[in-house]
């Protein structure tokens, strides 16, 4: 009897043995066919500061007033000593220079890009998990004083309440804002989707039907010799009611589903810097053809003051003719060259039309006269550019940040797509009544039914759609990770450019402005020397020429530097509205176009405010979250592979 006990425990334990072994093998085995990642090339390097690339010349110069006059200014704490030493590399430099390439599972060490204009685009954030949190420490603690333009918002910078009240409008009217809002509105309803995924499908449902089986089949003859009551069969046809509701999970042992909402958040958060980033050039279009505008405006001023001189040298050609002290052929060159200027002025009336329309295009509204302001354009200043350091980029430029959600995004992609390679466990139940007869539908417990069920389905065969799959994300990742080091590196370039330009075309003006003082001169002179006989009507006609020409050329120079400001300042991040700028406080001066309609009140950025924004808090992620170890930056754990550099190194001497 005790052998017989003994053989039937080893048997169970024998069988409960194989069972686990079976399933662990089950478990196990799906994962052993995953290819392994490919890994993205290690990017340049950030410079440590910008002013290298354009101080040295005023330094070595020793022409501070120049580079006062140009309106460019590196952060004070930027010592001038620093423009002239070499970047030392770090060890994580030199460890990418040994490796050349860097993980395609792990993102660089850039700190976090958030800024507080992301406060009013994105939620709060409490709502969002841990490795969401928007308040991560930046890399670098700015001054109490303003060491970046882009900390301005653009009220401040351009300091002119007919502008602001264009951009204003702009901001509230223009479609392609209004269709980014959609977008952000669609990213948030699928983060809302891939949450809902997780949490358990609850469905109900009511039948009647009617079933008449056959005789000869077994159903039908077993049926024909059932009795529902002692000497009472079943009806036939026989009916059939059912009210029920079933209940369906997918357990997220993998995190395939939590990575899949992860995801689509930080996409929606990078929608939101997406349009913060197109709020920022629409901010610089509307400024930059408003500039645009006041330089033809101040063209068209010339050209009228440049016919008013040629009529009185037209005149005095006319009356030296007829007192013998001049020829026909002096006052025929006048008048052409009148007719050739007011030719032009039609010329230049056009362009002023087509400039007001690209405004009100861009404001959303149907062609109409701009209002402007009347100034003196050659001397027109705006805002002092501060570039801060380079580091700062990854703050203030929306693009910048959302590259930088899209990366991660991608990592997690990854991490999704691996989860498919191993099973899944989807569990259900149900319960309802059913009876042939609504008089017993509810009679519980004998009308009762309900089941419970578990399923757990893995690849085991031809798995190459998953390979596939796998191998599309993590091109995809490395497409987002190249394309972050771009858009740092087109950053990087565009401030240099511009700064560089701002500079340049303020020389330029300097020297045209020396140029046209002797040219109004040499008019004078000449002028004089022909009303006394002493000079030819040919230097009379030049010398109004050239000096047109001179001051229609100082007037694109200055028109092309004020560009260049606005496109400095929207390179370093600049032109957000003032709520969500918190370093300083105020807003907009009110001003009210007299010219166009305005709306009751000054608009602010439509901000997508849908339904409430899918709540991620901290229960959300179950207690393996603590266990994911998950790295900040949400990448995919990375294979067993060799140590790299960042992508770029950050690093910032101060």
């Amino acid at each position: 009897m005790n052998h017989l006990a003994k053989y039937s425990n080893a048997k169970r334990k024998n069988r409960l043995l194989s069972t686990a072994i079976i399933v662990s093998a089950l478990l196990v085995l799906p994962g052993c066919g995953i290819p392994p990642l490919r890994r993205a090339d290690c990017g340049a390097p950030l410079p440590h500061t910008f002013s290298r690339f354009w101080t040295m010349q005023n330094v070595a110069t020793g022409s501070e007033a120049d580079a006062d006059n140009s309106g460019v200014q590196s952060a004070s704490f930027v010592s001038e000593t620093e423009s002239e030493l070499k970047p030392i590399p770090s060890a994580d430099t030199a460890t990418s220079r040994d490796s050349g390439a860097t993980s395609a599972e792990t993102l660089p060490s850039y700190p976090k890009s958030e800024t507080a204009s992301e406060d009013a685009q994105q939620p709060s954030p409490e709502e969002l998990p841990p490795s969401f949190d928007s308040d991560t420490t930046s890399l670098l603690e700015l001054p109490d004083s303003c060491e970046n333009s882009a900390q301005l918002s653009f009220c401040q910078f351009f300091d002119d309440p007919v502008l602001t009240s264009l951009i204003h409008q702009a901001l509230a009217g223009n479609q392609e804002l209004k269709i980014l809002t959609e977008d952000i509105r669609i990213a948030s309803n699928e983060v809302r989707g891939r949450r809902g995924e997780l949490f358990p499908f609850f469905g109900w449902g009511t039948r009647a039907g009617l079933e008449k089986p056959s005789l000869f089949t077994p159903q039908g003859a077993v049926e024909a010799q059932l009795e529902v009551l002692p000497g009472k069969g079943f009806p036939d046809p026989l009916p059939n009611f059912l009210v029920a509701t079933d209940i369906t999970w997918e357990v997220d042992i993998w995190r395939r589903l939590r990575n899949a909402r992860d995801a689509a958040t930080l996409r929606y958060l990078g929608s939101a810097n997406g349009r913060n980033y197109i709020v920022t050039r629409l901010v610089a279009e509307v400024a930059e053809n408003y500039y645009e505008l006041l330089a033809l405006d101040n063209q068209m001023l010339t050209l009228d003051r440049t016919i008013e001189i040629q009529q009185k040298s037209l005149e005095l050609a006319k009356a030296m003719k007829a007192a013998a002290r001049g020829t026909e052929l002096a006052v025929q060159r006048f008048q052409a060259e009148v007719s050739k200027n007011q030719s032009e002025k039609l010329i230049i009336q056009q362009r002023i039309v087509e400039v007001e329309n690209k405004i009100n295009f861009t404001l959303g509204r149907y062609p109409q006269p701009v209002e402007r302001i009347s100034t003196d354009y050659i001397n027109l200043n705006l805002h002092a550019l501060r570039v801060g350091v380079p580091s700062q980029l990854l703050r203030y430029r929306a693009d910048i940040r959302e590259a930088e959600r899209e990366v991660a995004a991608a990592g997690l992609d990854v991490r999704v797509a691996r989860a498919r390679f191993f099973p899944s466990l989807i569990l259900s139940a149900g319960a309802g009544y059913e009876a042939f007869n609504t008089r017993y539908l509810f009679s519980s417990p004998d009308s009762l039914i309900y089941g419970v069920a578990g399923n757990l389905v893995g690849p085991l065969i031809n798995k190459s759609a998953i390979r596939a799959d796998y191998m599309t994300a993590n091109a995809m990742q490395l497409q987002a990770i190249y394309n972050y080091q771009r858009t740092v590196l087109n950053a990087y370039t565009e401030v240099v450019n511009r700064i560089s330009k701002v500079e340049n075309y303020a020389k330029s003006i300097e020297a045209k402005k020396q140029q046209l003082a002797s040219l109004e001169s040499s008019v004078e002179s000449a002028t004089k020397l022909f009303q006394t006989a002493r000079g030819e009507y040919l230097d009379v006609l030049l010398s109004q020429r050239d000096m047109m020409e001179a001051r229609m050329i100082l007037i694109e120079t200055k028109q092309q530097q004020l560009s260049a400001i606005v496109n400095a300042y929207q390179a370093l991040g600049g032109g957000m509205m003032p709520n969500a700028i918190n370093l300083f406080a105020g807003a907009c001066p009110a001003y009210v176009v007299s010219s166009s309609p305005q709306p009751e009140a000054i608009p602010t950025i439509p901000e997508p405010t849908p339904d409430p924004i899918p709540e991620l808090r901290q229960s959300d992620l179950d207690d393996s979250q603590a266990a994911d170890e998950r790295s900040p930056q949400l990448l995919p754990p990375a294979e067993p592979l060799a140590e790299s550099g960042p992508l770029l190194n950050h690093s910032v001497a101060i």
